[in-house]
């Protein structure tokens, strides 16, 4: 299969405007650099029926989290609820990066999404984004009725370092008992940081994620390689995946991570999520996404 005309946009922008490799230019212009991009490349964002910013406790102190209702949301009604957490690497992205994905997420399931601002390496190295995600996902469960949100309806979702932190997150809260999860959207999911699977060398040049910036991502993330057979690192390694709520992970034909999202996706039974501004097909993502939690959130 080609690659997507809009992708390939995509790239030849980035190439055109001679955006740097992140791991040239040190992590925090990273985060700025990547915060342009999200601006440039994501459509207007739709309007929802509320967006707030909240604040939860968290091991190391208060965290941001942004919550966005369905704009066909009835007053008064509990909704059933996604906690998100935004992708990057670990290192990069925010709850502005995105914005624009929360907000469709909430409109197309007609559900309360909650955004989780979760701490960033290399400032703090693993597992501080893991507990952070976990606290977040505990507090809406405890916290429901104020939020306005069914906790018997609640699913974790995320994209790349996202959609690995809600694998994460439910396979601990499987063995915890609680939360109980409904469901899980895993869009190109990071789960495995040994950087062995196929299609990491196959695609080691291609942007906007190479293979060095996925290790400079995983170098400054974790604290040392004992943490790679870690399965709050690396979900694919976790021994036991069984009893998991229900998921629905998505993967691109020409993203690096491909091959272990496939192969989680496999035990259980990249970024073009907003960019949509130039890759129409991401619309077509989203309405498949937006059925998927629906009917998992019941």
């Amino acid at each position: 299969m080609p690659l997507d005309p809009g992708a390939q946009k995509v790239i030849d922008l980035i190439k055109e405007v001679g955006r740097p490799p992140y791991e040239t230019v040190g992590h925090l212009e990273a985060r700025r650099l990547y915060l342009d991009a999200r601006r440039a490349l994501q459509p207007d964002p739709v309007p929802v029926g509320e967006m707030r910013d909240l604040s939860a406790p968290g091991p190391a102190g208060p965290m941001a989290v942004r919550l966005y209702r369905a704009r066909a949301a009835k007053a008064g009604e509990a909704q059933p609820a996604l906690v998100y957490f935004h992708g990057g690497g670990w290192v990069i992205g925010s709850l502005e990066s995105h914005d624009g994905v929360c907000r469709e997420l909430a409109n197309r399931v007609d559900c309360t999404v909650l955004s989780v601002d979760y701490r960033l390496a290399p400032e703090h190295k693993f597992p501080a984004a893991v507990v952070d995600c976990i606290a977040a996902t505990e507090w809406v469960w405890e916290n429901a009725a104020t939020l306005g949100v069914d906790r018997e309806r609640l699913a974790v979702g995320g994209d790349s370092a996202g959609g690995n932190l809600a694998a994460v997150v439910a396979l601990h809260a499987r063995d915890r008992g609680t939360p109980k999860l409904k469901f899980q959207l895993l869009i190109y999911p990071a789960c495995d940081m040994g950087m062995t699977h196929g299609s990491i060398a196959e695609f080691a040049q291609q942007l906007p994620l190479t293979r060095s910036t996925m290790k400079w991502f995983i170098d400054l993330y974790l604290r040392g390689s004992a943490d790679v057979a870690d399965w709050k690192a690396s979900p694919l390694k976790a021994g036991d995946l069984k009893k998991l709520p229900p998921a629905y992970v998505l993967t691109a034909g020409y993203d690096p991570l491909r091959d272990e999202g496939e192969a989680y996706a496999a035990a259980l039974i990249h970024g073009f999520l907003n960019m949509g501004k130039f890759i129409p097909e991401t619309a077509d993502a989203l309405a498949a996404l937006g059925p998927a939690l629906k009917r998992g959130l019941g």
